[in-house]
């Protein structure tokens, strides 16, 4: 070791443990510019490192160091190896603080070792840089596309998942064909090629991103993001519903919203009365209930052509009901049809993708106030790998 310990001492009252370290002379010193061994010395200096703490005190390293007159470089200060030139954390504490951010906030990581924020935030984003930054597209053949709220006023965060991994690959502002088409550009056509299906929602700048970048690839929509959107069209019923009703009726509705999103299997036994009272006095959202339970059933064939039938049954009793909320949403659903009877040949399963927006809604949470977009981004890669 080029370094050695020549004393130690505790201060009780600050808490504080102090450590000397020196050079062993026994060794060169090494260039930290171009790692060359050097035998002139120019001076002496020291400086104060923080380190690990030990048994919760504070550890504080006064290393002594030396600058040497490198043949290559000039005048350079000697490489330590275990803190860089102008730093005052070892390299070993700025890993522990990175680990620390893993399982606290950030506040809490600069409370507890009495750190500036910004320092532990800068620490763990160089960490997650050295982890993710790199884009890696090995053996990715189904692509998952969606988009998070970020922020009030519809502020959007396009994120590209490699569905058979859960991993999240790439991530970019707004939810624009441009905000696809730039990862799309970082491709080689062999990756492209190998991308064999994207599954999104009924967005139209992703499907046009899709299909100028990824000719070859089967646009897949999930049943998480179509089910998703029909629960708007009930709502909008509902609401719609309740205008129209007489005082005596409206009753009926009050605490209902999520009672008609929930999957039948999840409802309280508490729930079920009120919802079936609903239910048994309006007709429309009686018909609209029964429906989005059809609809679902359309991901549950392996075959195309029953897919194609099913889904034309659907529309036709979509249209027939004469809900002007559901004939709109059916001539969507038929527009877009060929990406659910996709999901026959690639079956893109809800759990994976309800899994990853959980995580997302969890690093939502724990990164709440930052302003670094950035450093978001690498919260979201990280949370997956």
């Amino acid at each position: 070791c080029r370094v050695k310990i020549t004393d130690q001492r505790v201060n009780t009252q600050l808490d504080q443990v102090l450590i000397k370290i020196e050079p062993n002379q026994r060794y060169l010193p090494v260039c930290s510019n171009c790692q060359q061994k050097v035998r002139l010395i120019h001076s002496y200096n020291v400086r104060l490192v923080r380190d690990i703490p030990i048994m919760q005190a504070k550890t504080v390293l006064k290393v002594y160091y030396r600058k040497v007159r490198c043949p290559i470089c000039g005048n350079r200060v000697e490489d330590l190896g275990f803190v860089k030139h102008g730093e005052r954390l070892t390299e070993r504490f700025k890993r522990f603080i990175a680990d620390l951010c893993q399982i606290m906030t950030i506040k809490d990581v600069a409370d507890w070792l009495d750190l500036d924020w910004k320092t532990v935030k800068q620490i763990h984003k160089q960490y997650l840089k050295e982890q993710v930054g790199n884009l890696d597209l090995q053996d990715v053949r189904i692509l998952a596309v969606d988009e998070i709220s970020i922020r009030k006023g519809h502020k959007y965060l396009t994120i590209v998942i490699d569905f058979e991994t859960g991993r999240i690959l790439w991530t970019n502002k707004d939810r624009k064909t441009k905000s696809l088409g730039e990862f799309f550009s970082l491709l080689s056509e062999e990756e492209k090629k190998r991308i064999q299906a994207v599954a999104m929602d009924m967005w139209d700048p992703y499907i046009k991103a899709v299909k100028e970048y990824l000719p070859n690839a089967r646009i897949v929509f999930d049943q998480f993001h179509v089910v998703r959107e029909y629960s708007k069209v009930i709502d909008s019923i509902r609401i719609s519903e309740f205008k129209a009703a007489d005082k005596e009726h409206q009753k009926y509705f009050k605490g209902t919203k999520y009672l008609l999103l929930k999957n039948q299997e999840n409802l309280r036994e508490k729930d079920k009365q009120p919802l079936e009272k609903l239910l048994s006095i309006n007709c429309n959202l009686s018909i609209s209930y029964i429906l989005k339970d059809s609809l679902k059933q359309l991901w549950g064939y392996c075959c195309q052509d029953n897919v194609r039938r099913r889904l034309l049954e659907w529309v036709d009793l979509a249209i027939d009901s004469g809900i002007k909320q559901l004939i709109k949403f059916a001539k969507k659903l038929l527009r877009y049809g060929y990406g659910i009877i996709n999901h026959a040949i690639y079956p893109i399963h809800n759990s994976k993708l309800e899994g990853i927006n959980n995580k997302i809604k969890t690093v939502k949470r724990k990164a709440y106030g930052f302003s670094d977009m950035e450093y978001f981004e690498l919260l979201l890669k990280k949370i997956t790998t």
